[in-house]
């Protein structure tokens, strides 16, 4: 599958997939990300059944514009800013109606945020501030300090969420990065106790192997039908 590039605002974001789509998959990339883009792409394509069109939206300044508040250092030396709602404001003002209208879209598209680590959490807490959202694939950072108390007050809103964690990320000296796999099976209960169509995947490994496989597993399982 073919990327193309398209300028929206003042980043250049790369695009894949087929016009009139039914479904519309957004995640946020750094460069490293975007080294292997074509190949999760590749592997999303090769399991899908619907026509999608994906959008790799770069952020420059991972730590702060994918972060919902501040929070300090969890390791080295650089803490965390608060500008996702920024981030959310440039998807859903322009990246979304540029791609609605340049790859011909129907109004009624369904749009699906993933994301990997902090871009994970980051698609979780999008959901929670809009209904925009169909659906959710995350291998998110859920250790984030306060998401889970601020999730309990602010529910996501997406009905299709697909969860994933490897199988050591909990096992680190970290105290506070230790948490993600309590959290994580919280968070899922919670959303089925709610009734959202979600699943949690647990993967062999630590926190960055496969990453691109993983994110291409997450979007394939929530553009699938679930009776």
């Amino acid at each position: 599958m073919t990327a193309k590039q398209v300028q929206i605002g003042d980043r250049p974001c790369r695009i894949y997939g087929v016009d009139c789509a039914e479904y519309l998959l957004l995640q946020m990339t750094d460069e490293h990300e975007l080294q292997r883009m074509d190949n999760e792409v590749a592997a999303i394509a090769q399991g899908a059944a619907h026509p999608f069109l994906f959008a790799a939206v770069p952020v420059e300044s991972w730590n702060d514009a994918l972060s919902p508040w501040e929070a300090p250092a969890v390791w080295g030396t650089q803490g965390f800013g608060c500008n996702a709602a920024d981030t959310l404001r440039f998807l859903t003002e322009q990246v979304i109606p540029t791609l609605k209208q340049r790859f011909a879209l129907p109004e009624n598209v369904k749009i699906i945020l993933g994301g990997y680590s902090l871009a994970g959490l980051f698609a979780l807490w999008a959901s929670t501030q809009t209904d925009l959202f169909y659906g959710v694939a995350a291998s998110p950072s859920v250790w984030f300090p306060d998401w889970m108390e601020f999730e309990q007050q602010h529910p996501i809103q997406a009905q299709h969420i697909y969860l994933s964690l490897g199988d050591k990320e909990e096992r680190t000296k970290n105290a506070v990065m230790a948490a993600v796999g309590d959290n994580i099976r919280t968070l899922h209960s919670r959303l089925i106790e709610r009734g959202a169509d979600c699943t949690l995947e647990w993967n062999s490994g630590g926190h960055f192997k496969d990453a691109d496989l993983r994110t291409a597993k997450a979007f394939r399982w929530v553009m699938e039908e679930h009776a």
